[in-house]
C-alpha cells in the first residue's frame, strides 16, 4: 500500500546511489492544498456485455458511499510542453498497481506522445499485460543486486526526463538509483520511510486524510496535472472473460464471490463467519462462489469455509490466472473480501465490494468507488489496541495486532450484505 508513517533507517551506504543535486520544494500546507472536488469514476466497460450485467453495472455506477477525491483533473500547462519519456517506478502489490492505473490514464490524455515506461513486479505485469502505451521492464524482486543492473543494461543508456518513484520500501529506493532520470518525483516527507528522500529531487504534496489512489494520483501534479477523472479499463483478453462466462450459468440468480484471503494475515477473517454469511446468502438465492489463488493459506482458509458450509458452493480457488481474475470478479454482483488485492481488482471492473475492516481504514484503503457495503471496525481496534480513537492516530496507520478482525461479527457482515441487496432492490 502506499506507505504510512515515516520509520528511521541506518543505512548510510545508500547514499552512494542517491541522485545528485537533490532539490525539495517546501511542503505545501494541507488546508490550502485540498481540493474537494469529486472525482469522476469509469469501471471497466467492454462491449459486448450481457444485458443483466450491463443494468447491474448502470445502477451502481458513480462514486457513491461517502467516498470523495481530494484531486480534480485539469491541466495548468499545456500539454505540448510536457515530458517525452516518463517512467513509473512501483512493483507490488496487486491492488496498488491497480491504483496506478488511473494516473497512467491521466498522463496519456495530457500527452497521448509521452513513451511511459514502468518498472513492475513479475505476477503485476502478469494482471496488467497489455496495457495500451506503457512498456514494462519487469523487475524479479529474487533477483536483487543482479536484476537491477539487468534493467539497467536493459535501457541501453535511456535517460527519462521524469522518475515516478512511487513506492519507499528500500529495495524500490535503491532500484531507483539504477534508472537514470532529471526529475525525481517521490513521495513527501511524511510518507517517506527507507532513506526514500535521498533517491528523489522533487516531492508529491503532503495530504493526509486521502484515499491511497489519490495519494498515487498526486504524482501528476508536480508535472502540471491534476486528476478528477478515474478511469482503469483493466486488459481483459476475450478469452479470459470467455472462460468466466463458462464458470457458472447466466441465469439471473445473483453470485457472491468470496476471496477470503490478504497477503497480510492479521487482515484475514474466521473461516467459520465467511460460512455464516455465505449461508445467509444462499437462503437468499444467492450462488456462492470461491476465488483465491494457489497458495497453502488460500487453499486451507477455503476448504475450512466449504466444510464450515451446508450449501454446496462452486470453488475455483486456486484455478484462474491474474487475467482470469477481473474477468471472474467481473461476473460476480457482490465480493467479500478483507482489505486485499482482489479488492481493488474488483472495484475496478465495477463490482461492488462487501470490505471487511479493523486492521486498515477502508476510507483510506477500502474500495475506492464505494465503500457502502464495507463493514469499518476500525475505530474499534484504534481504541482497543492503541488506546486511542482513529480520528487520532496518524492517517495511513495499520493495526496489525492478534485478534483484530475479531472485532468483525457475523452480524456485522449479514448486515452490510443486506445493505447491498436493499441497494439493489431499489435500484430495480
Amino acid at each position: 500500500h502506499e506507505p504510512g508513517a515515516a520509520t528511521t533507517a541506518a543505512a548510510d551506504g545508500f547514499r552512494a546511489f542517491a541522485p545528485p543535486g537533490r532539490i525539495e520544494p517546501e511542503r505545501v500546507d494541507t488546508a490550502c492544498a485540498r481540493l474537494p472536488q469529486a472525482a469522476r469514476v469509469e469501471q471497466n466497460r467492454p462491449t459486448p456485455r450481457p444485458a443483466r450485467v450491463a443494468e447491474r453495472r448502470q445502477a451502481f455506477s458513480g462514486i457513491e458511499g461517502d467516498h470523495r477525491s481530494s484531486l480534480s483533473i485539469a491541466r495548468e500547462e499545456n500539454p505540448l510542453n510536457g515530458p517525452q519519456s516518463i517512467c513509473l517506478l512501483r512493483l507490488s502489490a496487486l491492488g496498488d498497481v491497480t491504483h496506478v492505473v488511473p494516473l497512467i490514464r491521466t498522463l496519456r490524455r495530457a500527452w497521448p506522445e509521452v513513451a511511459l515506461t514502468w518498472v513492475i513486479g513479475k505476477g503485476e505485469q502478469k494482471l496488467l499485460e497489455g496495457l495500451p502505451g506503457v512498456d514494462f521492464l519487469v523487475y524479479d524482486k529474487n533477483t536483487g543486486f543482479a536484476g537491477m543492473r539487468a534493467i539497467k543494461r536493459e535501457l541501453h543508456g535511456r535517460r527519462f526526463d521524469v522518475l515516478l518513484q512511487m513506492q519507499v520500501a528500500a529495495r524500490a529506493n535503491l532500484l531507483s538509483a539504477f534508472l537514470p532520470a532529471k526529475r525525481r518525483i517521490g513521495y513527501d516527507r511524511s510518507r517517506s520511510k527507507d532513506l526514500h528522500g535521498l533517491f528523489v529531487n522533487e516531492r508529491i504534496p503532503d495530504r493526509p486524510g486521502i484515499h491511497v489512489l489519490d495519494a498515487i494520483g498526486s504524482f501528476c501534479e508536480p508535472q502540471g496535472l491534476k486528476q478528477n477523472e478515474v478511469t482503469w479499463d483493466l486488459p481483459v483478453p476475450e478469452a479470459a472473460r470467455e472462460w468466466a462466462r463458462a464458470q457458472w450459468p447466466d441465469d439471473g440468480s445473483p453470485t457472491l464471490a468470496i476471496s477470503p484471503c490478504s497477503s497480510h494475515a492479521l487482515r484475514n477473517w474466521r473461516p467459520e463467519r465467511y460460512a455464516a454469511v455465505a449461508e445467509h446468502a444462499a437462503s437468499r438465492g444467492w450462488r456462492i462462489v470461491m476465488l483465491g489463488g494457489r497458495s497453502p493459506l488460500e487453499r486451507d482458509t477455503s476448504d475450512a469455509i466449504l466444510a464450515a458450509m451446508t450449501t454446496p458452493a462452486l470453488d475455483l480457488v486456486g484455478k484462474d490466472t491474474l487475467k482470469q481474475l477481473p474477468a471472474l470478479l467481473e461476473r460476480a454482483d457482490l465480493l467479500m473480501t478483507p482489505d486485499s488485492g482482489p479488492m481493488h481488482i474488483a472495484n475496478a471492473m465495477g463490482t461492488k465490494v462487501l470490505g471487511l475492516h479493523a486492521a486498515t481504514n477502508p476510507r483510506r484503503s477500502g474500495p475506492y468507488s464505494d465503500i457502502r457495503f464495507c463493514v469499518d471496525r476500525y475505530d474499534d481496534a484504534a481504541r482497543r489496541y492503541l488506546g486511542k480513537p482513529a480520528s487520532e492516530l496518524k492517517w495511513g496507520t495499520r493495526i496489525e495486532h492478534d485478534g483484530v478482525m475479531d472485532l468483525v461479527t457475523i452480524d456485522d457482515g449479514i448486515a452490510a450484505f443486506e445493505r447491498c441487496c436493499a441497494a439493489r432492490g431499489a435500484a430495480g
